[in-house]
């Protein structure tokens, strides 16, 4: 099954009709566009041309049936193919340096031999991640440049091949959808931009009835990460870190003191991104040190 990046949604929303319908357990290969929507793909196009209103483009919704209020929806990420051009930029007043900026600048990236080339200068090993994925919330929409409890522009670099996102469900179908690939991102993504890639990625997408997490969960073959977004790092630090303790207590004989003490050696805060109007953190706790390593 696959889709068409002809087909995309700028907000998730319960609002917006689906383009696909699919039982679960369902295989769909899904063609995103870059964040730009592919507007500048070549090094002299200037971002004063852009058009912001096509900004995070998200691939779908998709309705999974049986998804309900309550559930969760599970997406295993089983391939990213990329584009072999990424685009960078740095704007005047945007991220966290757009302060020391006079101008916009941006750059068109060749990919080859799983490499990003950087000015010819600076081969970069790939790190294919998705930035947007996600459901619809409970009410109102959200534009996809925002992350929250229905995922959303997460930018989170362990949403990679292989990983493994549990999302809440708040409606019915769920209303997935993704997009905002990178090829390149470091975590924080302090300039705005990772190197944006158009892509398709290839998911799983699975329902698990009458469970659901309060933020996104992502689990991979080592450990699981709760991934928060807030108004400040500091809050999604914070609350980031309370869920996984929470988490742990339903996986571990451990007291809730042990498992504090326990976090604090083997557990890991780490900083997602820092640009976005909420800021995303997440708390990394490793499966060996669990009793039950399911979710």
């Amino acid at each position: 099954m696959k889709l068409s990046n002809d087909n995309v949604c700028f907000n998730f929303s319960k609002t917006n009709a689906p383009i696909l319908r699919t039982a679960a357990p369902a295989s769909v290969t899904i063609q995103t566009l870059d964040c730009f929507s592919n507007q500048l793909r070549r090094e002299e196009e200037e971002l004063q041309s852009l058009d912001w209103d096509r900004i995070n483009p998200a691939t779908g919704p998709i309705y999974v049936e049986g998804a309900m209020p309550g559930d969760t929806l599970k997406v295993t990420i089983q391939e990213i193919n990329l584009d072999s051009l990424g685009t960078v930029c740095c704007c005047k007043g945007d991220g966290v340096l757009g302060h020391m900026l006079e101008g916009d600048y941006l750059h068109v990236v060749n990919i080859t031999d799983n490499h990003a080339d950087f000015l010819g200068k600076y081969k970069l090993p790939l790190r294919k991640m998705i930035g947007v994925i996600g459901v619809a919330p409970e009410e109102g929409a959200v534009n996809n440049g925002t992350p929250g409890r229905h995922g959303g522009n997460m930018d989170t670099t362990m949403i990679t091949e292989g990983a493994v996102l549990y999302l809440p469900v708040f409606v019915e179908g769920a209303l997935f959808g993704l997009g905002d690939v990178h090829s390149v991102m470091g975590d924080g993504e302090i300039g705005v931009s990772g190197l944006e890639t158009p892509a398709e990625v290839k998911v799983k997408l699975e329902v698990i009835k009458g469970k659901a997490p309060e933020y996104p969960i992502l689990e991979n073959e080592d450990s699981f990460a709760v991934i928060v977004s807030k108004e400040t790092v500091d809050e999604a630090i914070n609350y980031a870190t309370e869920l996984m303790c929470l988490f742990l207590e339903e996986r571990s004989s451990l007291s809730r003191p042990d498992i504090i003490m326990l976090m604090s050696l083997a557990g890991n805060v780490q900083i997602s991104q820092v640009v976005d109007p909420e800021k995303t953190a997440r708390f990394v706790f490793p499966k060996k040190y669990m009793d039950k390593k399911e979710f």
